[in-house]
């Protein structure tokens, strides 16, 4: 994009420029004929003013196009490109008045070049100097000079106004090239900030998934085998029923992981309804589970949000609850709310001295993303319940359903 922005500038710079050689030409031209073609003075010295005017073609092609081209012009080939041109150009408009005519061609490179008191300095120059000097070389009536000197006055007031609105148009130009830079880069810098940002939040999301679902399911499988190798020996029966549920829980790890894989469904909700993945989720941790309200299929948002704060909410009270607590959970449908508790009467906490991990953090971050919130209500040896409120549309109810499992 910048690339393509420069060439085209280039370009257009290298168009306008030719417009700049076409209209050079035409003034040096025009100047000759006149010169060539005038009466007085005679013959002899109206080719001398023409032998100094074909100088400033080279000079221009050579030295001054290239000065002009410049960004910025270098200050000191410039200084020294205008006073070879005004060399040249002083003393044939001396001694032939027609000569003034390149003032037209000669005045706007000093407002290209130079700063705008320099500028106004030499433009005086080129105007008056060679009415001064034809006048004391030639000593015409009063009438000529008068003319003349109203016409430089005219030509050096108009060439004052037109190069300092040239040099404004300038100055405004290169501020709004700056400004255009500064937007650019503050673009690209937006740009970079964006792209680190989603990197962090999906970095983010895949952490609350990975430790709301495989880490979680890890930890399950390890206090798994630790009850197998506890009861090989006294409690067969239960030790077959542990490695049953040891691989229920590796199946359902794999399928987490395929999941976040391919950004699909989770798991428990894949062809299933949030109350069954719930109640199997329940089942899974033998905790009771009830279900109040007008049950209604929801949008995946809402739901994946329950169910992960649910799982991490189980995954909590069967680490830090004490394995003799009891836990419920409650799934209550409203109109314009989904409500999903998860509740423990184990040794609890103090919430707000809990800093750092994924655990809470992550389940107030999962519900404010859909407009939600989570609660967590604790105290030391007065358990913990964990209330998520969900925000979701209100729709045609599926089924009543008040049950308790």
């Amino acid at each position: 994009m910048t690339s393509q922005h420069g060439a085209t500038g280039s370009y257009t710079w290298d168009r306008s420029f030719r417009l700049w050689d076409t209209y050079f030409a035409l003034i040096w031209l025009a100047t000759l004929v006149f010169v060539l073609g005038t009466d007085e003075p005679g013959w002899p010295v109206r080719a001398v003013a023409a032998g100094l005017l074909v100088p400033l073609v080279p000079l221009y092609v050579w030295v001054g196009r290239p000065v002009l081209q410049g960004d910025p012009p270098d200050e000191r080939r410039a200084v020294g490109y205008l006073v070879a041109q005004m060399a040249l150009f002083l003393p044939s408009a001396v001694l032939v008045g027609e000569t003034r005519l390149m003032c037209f061609a000669l005045v706007p490179p000093c407002f290209m070049v130079l700063r705008l008191r320099w500028a106004l300095i030499a433009v005086t120059v080129i105007n008056i100097a060679p009415v001064i000097g034809w006048a004391l070389l030639w000593w015409p009536s009063a009438q000529d000079v008068f003319f003349n000197s109203v016409f430089a006055v005219v030509t050096l007031v108009f060439s004052m106004a037109l190069g300092t609105w040239i040099i404004r148009v300038i100055e405004q130009s290169q501020e709004r090239a700056e400004l255009i830079a500064e937007l650019d880069a503050s673009r690209h810098e937006v740009s970079r900030l964006s792209s680190a940002h989603g990197a962090l939040a999906e970095r983010e999301r895949m952490a609350r998934e990975i430790h709301d679902t495989l880490a979680q399911g890890f930890t399950s499988l390890l206090m798994l085998v630790q009850a197998v190798e506890a009861e090989l020996d006294d409690d067969l029966p239960q030790a077959r029923r542990h490695l049953a549920l040891m691989d229920e829980t590796a199946r359902q790890n794999l399928a987490e992981a395929r999941a976040l894989v391919t950004g699909g469904t989770p798991a428990d909700l894949e062809g299933a309804s949030l109350q069954d993945a719930l109640r199997r989720l329940a089942a899974r941790h033998d905790a009771p589970l009830q279900v109040t309200g007008p049950v209604r299929a929801l949008p995946a948002g809402p739901e994946v949000v329950a169910l992960r704060s649910c799982q991490e909410a189980l995954a909590n009270a069967r680490k830090h609850a004490g394995s003799s607590a009891t836990v419920s959970l409650a799934l209550t449908y409203a109109d314009e709310t989904l409500t999903m508790s998860v509740r423990d009467d184990g040794c609890g906490f103090d919430p707000g001295a809990v800093y750092g991990g994924y655990g809470l953090a992550g389940l107030r971050t999962r519900a404010a993303e859909v407009g939600g919130t989570a609660v967590v209500r604790s105290a030391p040896g007065k358990g913990t319940t964990v209330t998520v409120r969900l925000p979701v549309s209100p729709t045609t109810p599926v089924s009543p359903l008040r049950s308790a499992r």
